[in-house]
């Protein structure tokens, strides 16, 4: 059970409703997650709005994303995030293989773009603060600075969501396979 009450879409003001109907029905299985941010309209409104327009907006591979947000959450070792985006990341070609040693030298079926995506997530989460320009030059072989920014913010939003899910104990929703880690 999580460590706070779930708050349903009637409690919250109904200018966040619709943010909160949206993540909650078309982001994916993340309701109980909507349900505990709820707490605090503002939190809901900016962060799961920004997830959302990001989502209508999107200018980088579902691939590369799931990547990064499998292995920040792998490091961080948070099974809601696991469970919630393993299987978007086989939906997007990984293999289960893959996700399972995403973390090693070579994961099944990795190109050097994977590796590199792979590689820069383990930096921004574990060594944000020694990253050196060659990560940028390779970077920019294959990204814009705008996917760049972008890939580099949804590393960081992970590690927030991982510490958020597991500090707050946020129960896995029904259907949700707990992982394939």
């Amino acid at each position: 059970m999580a460590r706070v009450s779930d708050v349903d879409v009637s409690q919250v003001p109904e200018d966040v409703r619709p943010i909160y109907e949206r993540y909650a029905r078309e982001y994916g299985p993340f309701l109980n997650q909507v349900r505990v941010f709820a707490h605090r309209p503002a939190a809901l409104k900016h962060i799961m709005g920004l997830l959302l327009e990001l989502h209508d907006d999107a200018i980088l591979s579902k691939r590369y994303l799931e990547i990064a947000l499998v292995v920040v959450s792998t490091i961080n070792r948070c099974e809601y995030c696991i469970a919630h985006h393993a299987p978007r990341a086989l939906e997007h070609g990984l293999s289960a293989e893959a996700i399972g040693d995403i973390l090693s030298e070579s994961p099944d079926g990795f190109d050097e773009v994977d590796l590199l995506v792979r590689d820069y997530a383990v930096q921004v989460t574990n060594d944000f603060n020694r990253m050196r320009d060659g990560v940028f030059i390779e970077l920019k072989k294959h990204f814009s600075e705008e996917q760049i920014v972008e890939l580099t913010l949804r590393i960081a939003l992970c590690g927030f969501f991982n510490r958020f899910n597991d500090a707050l104990q946020i129960e896995m929703e029904e259907g949700v396979e707990r992982t394939l880690i």
